[in-house]
């Protein structure tokens, strides 16, 4: 896929369309989760610092990843106490603007790199397992944003790709992305076998407008944050449509829980740049069954903890114990819920 730089103005259309998306939920009558914040649980190195906190993910061990945008996109593992155990992928070819990072089942280690349109497979211990998806050449010169209307699809190339998830047999679910507007997936081996979606942005059932976060439940149902759609929607693990669900707002980013007992998380995050108004309207997360009944929310837009600026990911391995990372307040915030039983409280 051809890339070249985008002009300014061109540049400030995209971001209007897809940087700043905002809207209330129209769901009433939820009930608010009561919580705690531990915003300063990770213990860096002397001069080091996090910076735009993009994606947060957890191991079976409770090691904490922080997957960040500084000066360089860095990887960073801390120990279930927050304190810093090493830096992963230092200098690697396919770290440029990070955007997701997600634990598999067995702790392999997967990023998601907006910048090199690459999804890497990490062992436990740092070492590369797999790589899909290619880093356009140096030789092509800077590339931003597709010229001119998306060019097809392909099998093995992604466009600014967002994030990954596996069913229980080991598939492996890539949201591809800013440019494609698609959900591919791919056997455990990396074997490209379907596609929902396509370069043109839809509307419909099965189609994306900027596909910004995937999970996979435990049936093997694929849940999708279609953020410019303002919805999330749920495929088969055939990538059928199945349902979506529009009352929450913005479908920013998602995590679901592992289980046995299921819950997923939901995030009306704020916008990036804070514009006009969208403090009072967004920025709460909710926590759902898997059927769609909304059990609760939690959250508000803040500068300061407990308050969240851009919630972009969120890992929540423990149900009770949301670990969210902050776009905009460069930091990374552990939520502790109030345990609740309750069932329906809001309307749909």
């Amino acid at each position: 896929m051809k890339r070249i730089l985008a002009s300014s103005a061109v540049l400030a259309v995209v971001f209007a369309a897809h940087g700043f998306a905002q809207r209330k939920a129209s769901i009433e009558n939820v009930r608010d989760i009561p919580y705690t914040s531990a915003p300063n649980f990770l213990k860096l190195p002397p001069g080091e610092y996090l910076g735009e906190s993009v994606a947060v993910a957890t191991n079976s061990k409770g090691h904490i990843f922080v997957y960040h945008r500084s000066a360089n996109t860095r990887l960073f593992e801390f120990d279930q106490g927050g304190n810093f155990l090493k830096e992963i992928g230092a200098g690697y070819y396919g770290f440029e603007f990070a955007h997701s990072v997600r634990v598999d089942k067995d702790d392999n280690i997967w990023t998601v790199d907006e910048g090199t349109n690459m999804v890497t497979k990490f062992s436990p211990d740092g070492k590369v397992l797999m790589v899909l998806g290619r880093r356009p050449p140096a030789v092509q010169g800077a590339q931003v944003f597709p010229a001119g209307p998306n060019q097809p699809a392909q099998k093995y190339i992604f466009c600014r790709p967002t994030d990954v998830g596996w069913d229980p047999q080991g598939n492996i679910f890539i949201s591809d992305g800013y440019c494609n507007n698609r959900v591919v997936k791919y056997d455990k081996n990396g074997r490209f076998l379907a596609q929902s979606g396509s370069e043109k942005a839809g509307k419909g059932l099965g189609e994306f407008e900027l596909p910004h976060g995937l999970q996979v439940d435990g049936q093997g149902n694929v849940w999708v944050a279609d953020r410019s759609n303002f919805r999330y929607q749920v495929l088969d693990n055939n990538l059928k449509p199945l349902r979506e669900i529009t009352n929450l707002g913005v479908g920013w980013t998602l995590c679901i829980s592992p289980g046995p007992h299921q819950y997923a998380y939901l995030s009306n995050s704020n916008p990036n740049g804070n514009m006009p108004g969208s403090w009072d309207i967004t920025g709460e997360i909710y926590k759902t069954e898997l059927d769609g009944t909304v059990l609760g929310k939690f959250g508000r837009p803040g500068k300061l903890p407990p308050g969240f600026q851009v919630v972009h990911m969120m890992d929540c391995r423990n149900p009770n114990e949301i670990i969210a990372g902050e776009i905009e307040s460069w930091r990374v915030q552990k939520i502790i819920l109030e345990p609740s039983t309750a069932k329906n409280v809001g309307s749909r």
